[in-house]
């Protein structure tokens, strides 16, 4: 099985995500391409993961990577490739797919609990998850569930957390960052906290503490995700 990485900014990569893909000895290729770096054929690829980006998704086609990238995801997803997004990814995949993406009440920054819905309890893409579990937030928009997808994980301030259309897979929520990362997003984006009334230190503790948890999550997110596409 073949995967490409699509990363859409210098500091948002795929983390545990990649590492675990790694062990696994999976065949998986990081575009970087919030650099301008080509796109590759997509139907080399069994699946296209889609990172995150500082920038909303309602204002991607004003970034001319961005856009290139929103008519590559719409030809792949035409051709029903399976597509895994997170955060500003999985906005982008809700865009294409006919949903609408718009601010949250509330930004949400750090660790925080969520849980799976009725939908979720049965869905093989989070089997073993329990039925609340620890997630790392950095976003402030928020993704509509397009019509035909079911609603799997859901929060209390930003009710739409995870969403899935057949293949198609949309996450708000992180799994998959370090405290590594926690810090340099901290660094990167200081007045983002100082919205919410964190500090870095809260955020990066909270990263810390829930790590063991998430690590294992995001593992089994994969394993269960890839298992989906093979038909296992």
């Amino acid at each position: 099985m073949r995967i490409l990485a699509i990363q859409n900014c210098e500091i948002e990569g795929f983390s545990l995500y990649e590492r675990h893909l790694a062990a696994c000895q999976m065949d998986y290729e990081v575009i970087h391409a919030y650099r301008g770096r080509p796109l590759p054929p997509f139907q080399e690829f069994d699946a296209i993961f889609v990172g995150g980006t500082p920038i909303s998704a309602y204002a991607a086609r004003e970034h001319p990577f961005l856009q290139a990238e929103i008519a590559y995801l719409e030809r792949a997803l035409s051709a029903e490739k399976p597509c895994l997004g997170i955060c500003c990814g999985a906005q982008i995949l809700a865009l294409i797919v006919g949903a609408q993406v718009e601010r949250c009440k509330h930004s949400e920054i750090g660790g925080y609990r969520v849980r799976l819905t009725p939908a979720g309890h049965t869905d093989p893409l989070l089997n073993g998850f329990p039925p609340p579990f620890s997630v790392f937030q950095w976003h402030s928009d928020t993704f509509k569930v397009p019509d035909g997808a079911e609603l799997l994980v859901e929060g209390e301030l930003c009710r739409n957390q995870l969403f899935r259309q057949g293949n198609v897979v949309g996450l708000q929520f992180h799994v998959e960052v370090t405290r590594r990362e926690a810090a340099t997003w901290a660094d990167a984006y200081a007045s983002e906290l100082v919205e919410v009334g964190k500090s870095r230190d809260q955020i990066i503790a909270d990263c810390r503490r829930q790590l063991p948890e998430m690590a294992a999550l995001a593992e089994r997110l994969l394993d269960n995700y890839l298992g989906i596409i093979c038909g296992e």
